[in-house]
């Protein structure tokens, strides 16, 4: 059999806006509810959330209940063990956090791929392979993995066509929290100067014809984000739509 194809790599490399929503709440139920609701993909974060690698297996089980619907991973940290592990378990795409230097760039993609060019160790009897089915899955996986790498530092944003020109890099992700607390604003995502940054560096990746994305959980701001070229937006958090709409139910009472 062939291996799957990796829809979200195929549309933001041609260009297609994919919608996305953030899944921090671990088991297999809510990832099965996100892949069901609508969204192009979702993303099983295990850097900010309670979701440890083993539980990233029934999430990414349950979304593909939802064959339209990408899944993404987003790993605690650059770590080429826990790539290994998720990429196994059959994540293709990884969202790494925290990248500022090429050499970090260099080290997220020689963990995403095997030898010679990796170090991405080898088994053949994981979910990655479909058990041992997919057809010359060690010479073809990379063709539909997809590696992304989220830019949240000032010193990323200067090192930014670097690494976003590093062979094997096929996106960039800003995350405004932490560039809010980089530039000396934090947890002031909506400040003129972060907001600036983050459509500065859509437009630089844009002359590139790198695809580039980021989170905006205000409505205004993500079609803005998208207008200027955001390929792929997040525009919710399950616990945070979990918490409002908790917010809004108690006060009607």
């Amino acid at each position: 059999m062939k291996n799957p194809k990796n829809l979200f790599k195929a549309a933001i490399k041609d260009g297609r806006h994919q919608l996305g929503i953030w899944n921090t709440i671990g088991g297999n139920t809510v990832p099965e509810l996100l892949g069901g609701a609508g969204f192009d993909w979702v993303l099983i974060d295990c850097e900010h959330s309670a979701i440890e690698t083993v539980e990233v297996l029934p999430a990414l089980q349950a979304i593909a209940s939802n064959p339209q619907v990408s899944a993404a991973v987003r790993p605690a940290a650059n770590d080429p063990t826990v790539f290994k592990r998720v990429l196994d378990m059959g994540a293709q795409t990884l969202l790494v956090p925290f990248i500022q230097s090429v050499e970090e760039a260099e080290a997220a993609v020689t963990a995403m791929r095997y030898g010679p060019g990796g170090v991405r160790g080898m088994a053949g009897m994981t979910r990655a392979t479909r058990y041992g089915k997919v057809d010359a899955y060690f010479t073809s996986a990379e063709d539909d993995l997809c590696l992304i790498l989220q830019i949240e530092t000032v010193k990323g944003l200067a090192a930014l066509e670097d690494i976003a020109t590093t062979d094997g890099v096929d996106a960039i992700f800003f995350g405004p929290a932490d560039l809010s607390a980089s530039m000396g604003y934090p947890g002031q995502m909506a400040h003129p100067e972060v907001v600036g940054a983050i459509e500065d560096g859509l437009r630089r990746l844009r002359a590139l014809g790198v695809p580039g994305g980021v989170m905006a959980l205000d409505v205004d701001a993500a079609k803005r984000f998208i207008e200027l070229g955001s390929l792929f937006t997040a525009v919710g958090v399950d616990l945070v739509l979990l918490a409002d709409a908790v917010d809004q139910l108690r006060g009607e009472f």
